[in-house]
């Protein structure tokens, strides 16, 4: 019984410890992450970034790192979403990814959710920054 209080109690400040780190700084991305984001991107620059993004279009998410998601429309768009917290154990691509949005659109402020495939435990919460297209470059040889 003395547990059930001690958990209850320790509860809300371990979920205030995880929302007071919005707009966190993002870890640098390893030379691996730096090879697969360039690798992705390659052909492509990048425009003005936008608050949402069409769900109907982006269904193939790419896991960069822990702070870098990318959402491939076509192979001319791919929009890249630099989360506005770090989301612990996102690249290692065992979770499932659960997206909180309303409507029919991925926007910034968007809760993402990592889930154990196993367990089915819930992990790390996350929220979604700007989306920044990048396009495939009609310039390039």
């Amino acid at each position: 019984m003395r547990f059930d209080r001690t958990i209850a109690c320790i509860l809300p400040f371990a979920a205030l410890a995880a929302c007071s780190n919005m707009e966190s700084t993002p870890v640098p991305l390893t030379e691996k992450q730096t090879e697969r984001l360039e690798k992705e991107l390659a052909g492509k620059v990048p425009g003005t970034p936008v608050n949402c993004i069409s769900d109907f279009n982006a269904t193939n998410t790419i896991r960069i790192s822990d702070d870098v998601l990318l959402y491939r429309v076509s192979r001319n768009l791919v929009y890249k979403n630099n989360l506005r917290s770090s989301c612990p154990g996102l690249a290692r691509d065992s979770d499932i990814i659960v997206s909180e949005q309303f409507g029919s659109q991925k926007c910034r402020g968007d809760i993402v959710k990592l889930v154990d495939r196993t367990s089915g435990i819930p992990g790390p919460v996350c929220s979604l920054g700007e989306f920044v297209p990048y396009r495939k470059d009609k310039n390039a040889g």
